[in-house]
Protein backbone atom coordinates (compact mmCIF):
# COMPACT_ATOMS: atom_id res chain seq x y z
CA UNK A 1 0.00 0.00 0.00
CA UNK A 2 1.01 3.19 -1.24
CA UNK A 3 -0.03 6.75 -1.14
CA UNK A 4 -0.08 8.11 -4.94
CA UNK A 5 0.57 11.93 -3.49
CA UNK A 6 3.29 11.20 -1.48
CA UNK A 7 5.64 14.12 -1.65
CA UNK A 8 8.59 11.54 -3.18
CA UNK A 9 6.33 10.19 -6.04
CA UNK A 10 7.39 12.27 -8.77
CA UNK A 11 4.63 14.41 -10.64
CA UNK A 12 5.31 12.23 -14.08
CA UNK A 13 4.45 9.29 -12.45
CA UNK A 14 0.88 10.33 -11.04
CA UNK A 15 0.42 11.74 -14.52
CA UNK A 16 0.69 7.95 -15.75
CA UNK A 17 -0.84 6.32 -13.36
CA UNK A 18 -3.98 8.41 -14.61
CA UNK A 19 -3.41 7.55 -17.70
CA UNK A 20 -3.30 4.00 -17.33
CA UNK A 21 -6.76 4.34 -14.77
CA UNK A 22 -8.62 6.23 -18.23
CA UNK A 23 -6.95 3.94 -20.23
CA UNK A 24 -8.47 1.10 -18.36
CA UNK A 25 -11.96 2.54 -17.75
CA UNK A 26 -13.89 -0.81 -17.46
CA UNK A 27 -12.08 -0.47 -13.57
CA UNK A 28 -13.32 1.90 -10.94
CA UNK A 29 -10.41 2.59 -9.57
CA UNK A 30 -10.61 4.10 -5.54
CA UNK A 31 -7.42 6.46 -5.21
CA UNK A 32 -6.84 7.22 -1.09
CA UNK A 33 -4.82 9.47 0.13
CA UNK A 34 -3.69 11.52 3.48
CA UNK A 35 -2.06 14.40 1.17
CA UNK A 36 -5.46 15.81 -0.35
CA UNK A 37 -3.26 19.44 -0.43
CA UNK A 38 -0.81 17.53 -3.03
CA UNK A 39 -3.70 16.22 -5.39
CA UNK A 40 -5.38 19.79 -5.30
CA UNK A 41 -1.97 20.98 -6.31
CA UNK A 42 -2.44 18.98 -9.09
CA UNK A 43 -5.78 19.02 -9.84
CA UNK A 44 -6.05 21.24 -12.75
CA UNK A 45 -3.65 18.77 -14.20
CA UNK A 46 -4.96 15.11 -13.84
CA UNK A 47 -7.08 14.25 -16.16
CA UNK A 48 -10.18 12.77 -13.99
CA UNK A 49 -12.53 10.30 -15.92
CA UNK A 50 -16.00 8.78 -13.96
CA UNK A 51 -13.76 5.32 -13.35
CA UNK A 52 -11.47 7.24 -11.58
CA UNK A 53 -13.20 7.91 -7.55
CA UNK A 54 -11.09 10.14 -5.34
CA UNK A 55 -10.69 9.65 -0.80
CA UNK A 56 -9.05 10.98 1.48
CA UNK A 57 -8.57 9.54 5.51
CA UNK A 58 -10.16 11.14 8.18
CA UNK A 59 -9.50 9.07 11.38
CA UNK A 60 -10.76 12.05 13.87
CA UNK A 61 -11.90 15.39 13.91
CA UNK A 62 -8.29 16.44 13.42
CA UNK A 63 -7.98 15.44 10.05
CA UNK A 64 -11.38 16.01 8.90
CA UNK A 65 -10.17 19.18 7.25
CA UNK A 66 -9.09 16.77 4.26
CA UNK A 67 -13.00 16.32 3.82
CA UNK A 68 -13.31 19.53 2.38
CA UNK A 69 -10.10 19.67 0.43
CA UNK A 70 -11.10 16.25 -1.55
CA UNK A 71 -14.62 17.83 -2.16
CA UNK A 72 -12.79 20.72 -4.01
CA UNK A 73 -11.11 18.69 -6.68
CA UNK A 74 -12.17 17.28 -9.91
CA UNK A 75 -12.93 13.59 -9.55
CA UNK A 76 -17.09 12.49 -10.53
CA UNK A 77 -16.67 10.62 -7.27
CA UNK A 78 -15.27 11.90 -4.19
CA UNK A 79 -15.56 9.72 -0.72
CA UNK A 80 -13.77 9.55 3.14
CA UNK A 81 -12.61 6.38 4.62
CA UNK A 82 -13.33 7.29 8.45
CA UNK A 83 -11.41 4.10 9.16
CA UNK A 84 -9.70 3.35 11.39
CA UNK A 85 -11.97 5.68 13.28
CA UNK A 86 -10.21 6.82 16.65
CA UNK A 87 -11.75 9.31 18.08
CA UNK A 88 -15.45 11.14 17.58
CA UNK A 89 -15.86 13.35 14.65
CA UNK A 90 -19.01 15.61 15.73
CA UNK A 91 -18.84 17.55 12.37
CA UNK A 92 -17.71 15.89 9.44
CA UNK A 93 -18.14 18.16 6.47
CA UNK A 94 -20.18 16.28 4.38
CA UNK A 95 -20.52 19.20 0.98
CA UNK A 96 -19.35 17.32 -1.86
CA UNK A 97 -18.46 14.14 -0.66
CA UNK A 98 -20.60 11.56 -2.24
CA UNK A 99 -19.77 8.48 -0.44
CA UNK A 100 -18.59 7.38 3.48
CA UNK A 101 -16.86 4.40 4.41
CA UNK A 102 -15.79 3.78 8.21
CA UNK A 103 -14.56 1.00 10.00
CA UNK A 104 -12.42 0.26 13.74
CA UNK A 105 -9.03 0.07 13.39
CA UNK A 106 -8.00 -4.54 13.42
CA UNK A 107 -4.71 -5.54 14.42
CA UNK A 108 -2.61 -6.86 17.64
CA UNK A 109 -2.52 -3.00 19.22
CA UNK A 110 -5.75 -1.89 18.34
CA UNK A 111 -7.66 0.58 19.64
CA UNK A 112 -11.20 0.08 20.25
CA UNK A 113 -13.99 2.42 18.51
CA UNK A 114 -16.92 3.21 20.09
CA UNK A 115 -20.61 2.67 18.61
CA UNK A 116 -21.88 5.94 19.22
CA UNK A 117 -19.02 7.32 17.19
CA UNK A 118 -20.13 5.48 14.27
CA UNK A 119 -23.73 5.83 14.69
CA UNK A 120 -22.90 9.77 14.98
CA UNK A 121 -21.45 9.70 11.82
CA UNK A 122 -23.99 7.46 10.13
CA UNK A 123 -26.72 9.67 11.07
CA UNK A 124 -24.45 12.87 9.81
CA UNK A 125 -24.41 10.94 6.37
CA UNK A 126 -28.50 10.43 6.60
CA UNK A 127 -28.99 14.03 6.93
CA UNK A 128 -26.90 15.13 4.43
CA UNK A 129 -28.10 12.50 1.57
CA UNK A 130 -24.30 10.94 1.36
CA UNK A 131 -24.30 6.64 1.51
CA UNK A 132 -23.14 5.03 3.92
CA UNK A 133 -20.90 1.89 4.24
CA UNK A 134 -20.03 -0.10 7.75
CA UNK A 135 -16.84 -1.84 6.96
CA UNK A 136 -15.80 -3.33 10.00
CA UNK A 137 -15.76 -3.27 13.79
CA UNK A 138 -11.60 -4.33 13.77
CA UNK A 139 -10.41 -5.33 16.75
CA UNK A 140 -7.79 -8.42 16.91
CA UNK A 141 -9.97 -10.63 15.00
CA UNK A 142 -11.73 -8.53 12.27
CA UNK A 143 -13.27 -11.54 11.10
CA UNK A 144 -14.73 -12.31 14.83
CA UNK A 145 -16.30 -8.59 15.47
CA UNK A 146 -17.86 -8.52 11.76
CA UNK A 147 -19.61 -5.95 10.35
CA UNK A 148 -23.47 -5.48 11.92
CA UNK A 149 -24.05 -2.41 13.17
CA UNK A 150 -27.62 -1.81 15.01
CA UNK A 151 -28.85 -5.12 13.63
CA UNK A 152 -27.49 -5.10 9.88
CA UNK A 153 -24.99 -4.52 7.43
CA UNK A 154 -24.66 -0.87 6.03
CA UNK A 155 -23.76 -0.96 2.30
CA UNK A 156 -24.77 1.65 0.98
CA UNK A 157 -22.44 3.18 -2.28
CA UNK A 158 -22.75 6.42 -4.17
CA UNK A 159 -24.58 6.33 -7.33
CA UNK A 160 -22.14 5.60 -10.08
Amino acid sequence: MSDLFHKDVPEEYILQVFKVMNEANWHTYQVLTKRPERMLEMNDRLPWSKNIWMGTSVENADYAFRAKIVAQCGAHTRFLSVEPLLAPISELPLDGIDWVIVGGESGRRCRKVQEEWIIDIKNQCGAAGVPFFFKQWGGPNKKRTGRLLQGRTWDEMPAR
